[in-house]
């Protein structure tokens, strides 16, 4: 059994299922400060989904199965809690314009100066059409875009007897949805959607996917040339409050699918290379084992300090 630190039991009833409601969340960072938000509880209503209160909470689909594990995320059930995974180790990475986990199917924007961080789920590419890692800039930013779908996104849309056009003009059947922002990897746009379902999944060509509503939001905040740093990383670590945390996603290959990655070395591997960070800490070397193969994507206590 997990051990989970206390959470915020809130209950959203009357908001549950409703559209919109809640866009990012923005949190005030410390300079050595690496954890931020809480987990909280949302009752169900008789109608909800994951796709309803996720979209409703600000979180994509396959987190919100990860951290309820046995609940049907078609129908979860009036009076059901429903956990909302919004406690968030940040990403080992410098703290500055944005950064994609690809494994936490969420983007992290550090706006310049601030001290704080904003975060929104986003989709990614599915089997055959990873999303990249590396690092690069927005290049080119467009409100209302047309889309010209490449040759090979045509021809695959063709095999299945949809042929497309050489141009969506902008409007509601526009994948790019309002806004896009050009990377400069050749071929890679963060962009909102036409769709209402697939956020915080893998489904694009490769691209990354946000609701309209985020995209809205984010689009005026991130000027041109602003760093993007795309990364794989499954599990992190954190320090809240005097204790150890772990924060455990299942790992996708370089196709973007779920890997057969030896967890335990790679866990290993994080370990030796945080050595400095778990000093002084008494690990739990059972609850790792338990976070790691559960892969909740909920930070939980691997340890605590030695007095």
């Amino acid at each position: 059994m997990i051990r989970c630190r206390p959470l915020f039991n809130v209950v959203f009833s009357a908001l549950a299922g409703v559209s919109g409601l809640c866009l990012a969340a923005k949190y005030d960072i410390a300079s050595e400060q690496s954890m931020v938000g809480s987990a909280y509880s949302v009752e169900a209503a008789y109608e909800d989904t994951f796709a309803d209160l996720g979209e409703a909470h600000g979180f994509g689909h396959l987190e919100m199965i990860a951290a309820n594990p046995g609940v049907d995320p078609w129908l979860p059930g009036e009076g059901t809690q429903v956990l909302m995974p919004a406690h968030h180790v940040l990403p080992n990475i410098p703290r500055e314009g944005v950064v994609i986990n690809l494994p936490e199917y969420r983007l992290y924007y550090y706006p310049p100066g601030e001290g704080q961080v904003v975060t929104y789920p986003v989709g990614i590419g599915r089997q055959g059409w990873s999303s990249p890692i590396g690092e690069t800039r927005v290049a080119r930013k467009e409100a209302n875009p047309s889309w010209y779908p490449p040759e090979s996104i045509r021809e695959e849309h063709a095999a299945q007897g949809d042929f497309l056009p050489a141009v969506v003009p902008p409007g509601p059947d526009n994948p790019m949805g309002p806004y896009k922002m050009n990377l400069a990897m050749s071929g890679y746009v963060i962009h909102g959607t036409n769709k209402h379902f697939g956020i915080g999944m893998r489904v694009s060509h490769g691209c990354f996917r946000m609701r309209n509503e985020d995209i809205t939001e984010l689009f005026p905040q991130v000027p041109i040339g602003t760093s993007v740093v795309i990364v794989n990383q499954p599990f992190k670590l954190g320090v809240q409050d005097g204790e150890l945390y772990l924060e455990a996603h299942t790992p996708l290959d370089e196709q973007g699918l779920p890997s057969t990655l030896d967890r335990q070395a790679a866990l290993q591997t994080l370990l030796q290379q945080h050595s400095d960070l778990i000093k002084g800490f008494q690990l739990d070397w059972k609850q790792i084992r338990d976070v790691v193969y559960a892969q909740q994507g909920i930070p939980q206590v691997i340890g605590t300090l030695v007095r």
